[in-house]
């Protein structure tokens, strides 16, 4: 495609003159055109308030006025960027899904920890959490970080965005081996009570004013991998269709969501320390994923080659659905130039309208504590690129 698509669409809309065509081309509800998935690098006064918690030099009530005041100053930053949707940069978190999953009711972490392989440009990195027991029915003992989000909508100007991790993650992340069979005598009935416990963690959310949700999942992005799917395989499961048993369990988790509630899912294949832990593209799961998840949008890792061509978007239905393009990297410092993302959103623009893309960056930029390599100017400079770039395509980002 040889013209742009900043271009080719600001002609089509001047020569138009359609007040349909504009409506058919302006979001103002998420996701947005220049959106973000969630996590931000933590400043170093609030690393160091972390440190004296852990190790008894602060009490939890100080604990949680230097993150109020992290959170006010990073939502502060996020506004003046332009950005639409806003999030605490998950800094009250340790890590983006264990943080979720321990406060679960039922489960136990227990000593066994599980090993990821990560890898980057230098080499190989590991990073090992523990492995959740399942020893009761799986309870819903409070709207977990529903207290958090209150503060985010409490000093947001912007759509307050809150991210968990989906159901898969927590399918994903506890074997069989290490669910009670006295408890749930089979893998069917597991699902069925992580559907139910989500479905009651999404109505409560709802109650507390979030209108903008997010399930962050990296299974389905991973089973791409042949190598991850028989893993599964080798633990007794139907490795090469237990994406379509994660989004039944997604489905019925989302089935009466609130009204007027955007929820969108992000798919990577790992974020840490600036290390992934997958490859392959879409290809797989891309049928069932558009096709068939109910979610109102998808973020997309699209920042190398690694993630594969944009020809698994040709499956998003036409019409409401959207793809957030994660055409900017957040493990690497580096600036993408706005000429090379705008051809980007040109190649997939041959697979799906540009109507129904939008842009963020790639992942998170602080999945766990750790961060990415990079510094945070460099962090917000590369949101920053994504909000401009995103105005030069679409006249209402």
């Amino acid at each position: 495609m040889t013209m742009l698509a900043t271009n080719r669409w600001a002609a089509k809309r001047h020569n138009a003159g359609s007040r349909k065509l504009y409506a058919m081309v302006e979001t103002k509800t998420a996701p947005f055109r220049a959106d973000h998935v969630g996590s931000l690098l933590r400043p170093p006064e609030l690393l160091k308030a972390r440190d004296d918690y852990q190790h008894g030099r602060m009490s939890a009530a100080q604990l949680r006025r230097a993150e109020d005041t992290a959170i006010r100053e990073v939502v502060r930053r996020q506004e003046d960027l332009g950005l639409q949707s806003i999030t605490d940069g998950e800094f009250r978190r340790n890590s983006w899904h264990l943080d979720f999953i321990s406060q679960i009711g039922g489960l136990r972490q227990s000593d066994e920890l599980m090993t990821i392989h990560f890898i980057n440009e230098q080499g190989a990195v590991e990073y090992r959490q523990p492995v959740p027991r399942v020893e009761n029915k799986l309870q819903l003992e409070h709207c977990i970080f529903g207290e958090d989000f209150q503060f985010l909508r409490s000093i947001a100007r912007a759509t307050p965005k809150l991210t968990i991790p989906s159901p898969s993650v927590l399918l994903y992340s506890t074997p069989v081996t290490a669910v009670n069979s006295g408890v749930y005598p089979d893998v069917g009935a597991f699902h069925a009570d992580v559907a139910r416990l989500y479905a009651k963690e999404v109505d409560a959310l709802g109650k507390v004013g979030c209108t903008y949700l997010q399930l962050d999942d990296v299974i389905l992005a991973i089973l791409n991998d042949p190598s991850r799917r028989a893993t599964l395989t080798s633990l007794g499961l139907d490795g090469e269709h237990a994406h379509l048993a994660f989004i039944r369990v997604f489905n019925e988790a989302l089935a009466h969501k609130p009204a007027g509630m955007t929820v969108c899912t992000h798919l990577c294949r790992g974020n840490f320390r600036s290390a992934w832990s997958a490859s392959g593209g879409y290809d797989h799961v891309a049928e069932a994923l558009f096709g068939e998840l109910n979610v109102d949008g998808y973020f997309l890792e699209y920042d190398d080659a690694r993630s594969g061509t944009f020809a698994p978007l040709r499956f998003l239905p036409r019409g409401r659905k959207k793809v957030v393009l994660g055409i900017v990297t957040s493990k690497r410092a580096a600036l993408e130039s706005k000429d090379a993302l705008k051809r980007r959103v040109d190649e997939a623009a041959k697979y799906v309208p540009l109507e129904q893309i939008c842009l963020s960056p790639q992942c998170g930029f602080s999945s766990t504590v750790e961060g990415n390599v990079l510094t945070i100017d460099e962090q917000f400079a590369k949101l920053r690129l994504v909000v401009e770039t995103a105005r030069e395509i679409w006249e209402d980002a």
